[in-house]
C-alpha cells in the first residue's frame, strides 16, 4: 500500500474556510456602521459647522444693535447681562429651528435606503432589521443630541464672550449672581433635550411609513408649527398639555422665585410617552414591511 494513500486515524478535519458560518455582526458593529456613514455625508458636517457659526452670527448681530426686542422672553436684558442672550435665542429656537434640527437626519435616515434601493443589500449582510433599527435610531437620536449641546455652547460661551458675565434677573425680578445664571442657562437648554428626542421619533415614524425623505424631514417641522399654533389658541389647555411644543417651554419654571417644577416633570412624561408612541410604531412598521422589491 503507497504511503501517499494513508490517513492517520487521529488527524484533525477542519472544514474548508468558505464552508465556515460567517459570524453575525452584532448590533454595536452595525451602529458603528451607521454612525460613520452619518459621518461621511456633508449635510451632518455642514449642520454641526452651523450650529457653530449661526450663534456667533445672531450674538453678534444682536449686540450690535441699540433697540433690543423687548416682545420676546428675555430680550429686553440681551445688552445687559450676557446670559439673557442664550435664554432669548432658547426661546426663539423652540418655536423655529428645533424641529428642524431634530428631523435632519432622522427623517431621511429610513426613508434614504428606500430612495436608493439598498434594503435588500443590507439585510444579505448577515444582520436583522430589528439591528438596523436600532442601530439607525441610536444614530439620530445621538446627532440630535449633538446638535444641541453644540449650539448651547456656543451660544452660551459667545454671550458670555462678547456681552459679559453680568448677574441676571429671574423671570420674578429675582437678582441671580453670575455662576447661579449660569447654572440655570445650562439647565434651561437641557430641558429641551427630551421632547426633541421625541421629534428625532417622530421624524423616524414618518421617515419609516412615508419612505419619502422630503416627507421625513418636512413634515416633522409643519407639525412643529401646527403644534405651537394650537399652543397658543384659547380653549385647547388639556390639548396643549400633551402637544410636543409645550415642554420646550417649560424651563420658565426654573428661573422663578421660588422655582417650579410640575410643568418639567410633566413635558418628561409627555416627551417619553411620543418617544415610546412613535418608536413602537416605526419598529413593528419596519418589521412588517416587504423590502423584496429593494
Amino acid at each position: 500500500m503507497n504511503a501517499s494513500t494513508l490517513t492517520a486515524p487521529d488527524a484533525p478535519q477542519t472544514a474548508p474556510e468558505a464552508l465556515r458560518p460567517a459570524r453575525r455582526p452584532g448590533t454595536a458593529t452595525v451602529l458603528r456602521w451607521e454612525i460613520t456613514k452619518l459621518a461621511a455625508q456633508a449635510r451632518s458636517r455642514y449642520t454641526l459647522l452651523g450650529c457653530v457659526l449661526g450663534p456667533i452670527a445672531i450674538v453678534l448681530i444682536f449686540n450690535g444693535q441699540q433697540t433690543t426686542p423687548s416682545d420676546t422672553i428675555y430680550g429686553r436684558q440681551i445688552h445687559t447681562s450676557g446670559y439673557a442672550m442664550p435664554l432669548f435665542l432658547l426661546a426663539f429656537a423652540s418655536q423655529w429651528i428645533f424641529p428642524v434640527l431634530a428631523s435632519l437626519v432622522a427623517g431621511d435616515i429610513f426613508a434614504n435606503e428606500d430612495q436608493h434601493g439598498t434594503w435588500k443589500t443590507i439585510l444579505t449582510r448577515s444582520v436583522s432589521r430589528s439591528q438596523i433599527f436600532w442601530a439607525k435610531t441610536v444614530t439620530a437620536i445621538m446627532f440630535t443630541i449633538a446638535e444641541i449641546v453644540v449650539l448651547a455652547a456656543t451660544t452660551i460661551v459667545a454671550s458670555m464672550l462678547l456681552i459679559g458675565t453680568q448677574p441676571l434677573s429671574g423671570l420674578s425680578g429675582q437678582p441671580l449672581a453670575s455662576a447661579h445664571a449660569l447654572q440655570l442657562v445650562i439647565a434651561s437648554w437641557a430641558t429641551a433635550l427630551p421632547p426633541l428626542i421625541g421629534f428625532t421619533t417622530l421624524a423616524i415614524l414618518l421617515s419609516v411609513v412615508t419612505r419619502n425623505p422630503s416627507a421625513g424631514v418636512a413634515a416633522p417641522v409643519v407639525l412643529g408649527l401646527v403644534m405651537g399654533l394650537l399652543g397658543t389658541i384659547g380653549g385647547f389647555d388639556l390639548t396643549r398639555r400633551f402637544l410636543l411644543t409645550t415642554p420646550l417651554d417649560s424651563w420658565h419654571g426654573l428661573l422663578t422665585e421660588p422655582p417650579f417644577y410640575g410643568p418639567l416633570t410633566f413635558g418628561l412624561g409627555v416627551s417619553a410617552a411620543w418617544t415610546v408612541v412613535c418608536l413602537g410604531f416605526a419598529f413593528f412598521s419596519l418589521r412588517r414591511r416587504d423590502i423584496t422589491g429593494g
